[in-house]
């Protein structure tokens, strides 16, 4: 039903998305539609990633018409296209349609995911995206449950896409629910057995939708976390700071 109804287009910088690896101080047009196949209480973009057809207002774009803009956009320092905002993948036949046209073109592809899709589908998607943000919010399956995901389709996400595209990880550090020091070891150490050159951030928590009673994450922590990281992966980087 979002089939080619675009919510929000912007140039961004794509450290924005946030990638630090894949073409540093690039812009990159990013769209999204709406939707999202999981349903995190502390939701920056829940306007669009909750919403359901009829529940915000959407210009009808063709793969073929986004991937001239993006051409179009090169003038002013754009490499491609990042599907983004809402969780994109729930519509992966349009990304999937555009991200061919955006490459016929010689432009980039770039997916901002919570990678919850099957393998399959990602095998539909792999030929054309060239990186991928994937959002690993933690690393238990309870906290997983909480949020409406499964942990280990998301690791096995991660692993075929890391095998053929490049991948950057993000995990949101909310406090009192994935700020364990343990947890934060034994995700790191997973994601090195994976490739220890994955850039991981881990981004500071703010107060948003469900989650207003909650405080800001301490920076103290989330420092102390990265160092856990660090141990184990080439490139922590942290946002929200």
């Amino acid at each position: 039903m979002n089939y080619g109804k675009i919510t929000s287009a912007s140039l961004d910088p794509v450290e924005k998305k946030p990638f630090v690896k894949f073409h540093p101080g690039s812009l990159i047009l990013s769209v999204s539609t709406f939707g999202c196949n999981m349903d995190c209480p502390f939701c920056q973009n829940y306007e669009i990633a909750g919403a359901g057809e009829g529940d915000v207002s959407t210009h009808g774009v063709s793969p073929a018409e986004l991937a001239a803009l993006a051409d179009e956009l090169r003038g002013s320092g754009n490499i491609g296209v990042a599907y983004t905002y809402n969780e994109p993948l729930v519509g992966w036949e349009f990304v999937r349609d555009c991200a061919a046209e955006v490459k016929k073109r010689g432009l980039k592809n770039a997916a901002v995911t919570n990678g919850s899709i099957s393998a399959e589908t990602l095998s539909e998607l792999l030929p054309y995206i060239d990186a991928y943000n994937i959002d690993l919010k933690g690393f238990t399956h309870e906290y997983y449950r909480k949020l409406g995901g499964d942990l280990e389709a998301v690791k096995e996400f991660i692993k075929k896409a890391a095998a053929g595209a490049h991948v950057e990880l993000t995990t949101l550090i909310v406090p009192e629910e994935n700020d364990g020091a343990d947890e934060m070891a034994a995700l790191s150490a997973w994601v090195a057995s994976v490739d220890r050159k994955i850039p991981l951030h881990l981004t500071r928590f703010f107060p948003r939708r469900l989650m207003r009673d909650r405080k800001p994450m301490e920076t103290a922590l989330l420092r102390r976390l990265a160092e856990i990281a660090a141990k184990r992966l080439n490139t922590v980087v942290l946002g929200n700071i």
